[in-house]
């Protein structure tokens, strides 16, 4: 498989500046609230110009896509990485226990932010529209990479617009998946104390699903 494109550092900075505003959005919708944080506030927290906050998100709930789209890309680009030989639902299996283990200090981290958002987005339209578009994105790419798993162009980019001529099968695939891991987080988000955690639940989910004709 062919090496990802390197990353200019104009767009690394980018990348590390939209980071950075998405958290400081996060711990201050945490600490202060939703409705009392603005989006000034977020940007004199992040020291950066409001100018520059509207540059790179058009309302303050924008602000934490970063965090939503982090984790929701990294369990669908995990399957990518999971041996060739599995099975797409062993392939799916894998990536959830690699990404969803609630069992280094960074992960803890950013699966705790994405559980505190979660919970505000039960009363903010804008936010639960925020998880829905990441989530969206990641089904997107999940499907990119079943094709290459189901025979397509190794290394394909993710379509940049949704895909209209996939086989049925896949489009079924990726957004079967996609649902089972999207209520699997948001039920452990919502308050599901179960010892196996995030990754436990999605396993769950996965399992209940046995009898699906994968493709």
């Amino acid at each position: 498989m062919p090496d990802t494109p390197a990353v200019s550092l104009t767009e690394r900075r980018k990348n590390e500046t939209r980071l950075d505003i998405a958290r400081t959005a996060a711990a201050l919708f945490v600490a202060d609230g939703l409705r009392a944080t603005r989006a000034e506030d977020i940007a004199r927290a992040a020291g950066v110009a409001p100018r520059t906050f509207y540059r790179y998100f058009p309302t303050k709930e924008e602000s934490v896509a970063p965090l939503f789209a982090a984790g929701a890309q990294q369990w669908a680009e995990a399957v990518r990485r999971a041996p060739a030989d599995l099975s797409v639902p062993d392939a799916l299996r894998h990536a959830v226990r690699g990404t969803l283990a609630v069992d280094t200090e960074r992960a803890a981290e950013s699966l705790a932010w994405v559980r505190a958002l979660l919970r505000m987005s039960v009363e903010s339209p804008a936010l639960r529209a925020v998880w829905a578009d990441a989530c969206h994105a990641s089904e997107q790419t999940l499907l990119a990479i079943l094709a290459e798993r189901a025979g397509g162009a190794p290394g394909a980019e993710p379509p940049s617009v949704p895909l209209l001529e996939p086989p049925l099968e896949l489009r079924l695939a990726a957004g079967v998946a996609s649902v089972a891991v999207r209520v699997a987080v948001e039920t452990w988000a919502a308050g599901d104390m179960s010892p196996e955690g995030p990754a436990g639940l999605a396993e769950r989910c996965l399992a209940a699903l046995e009898t699906f004709p994968w493709p």
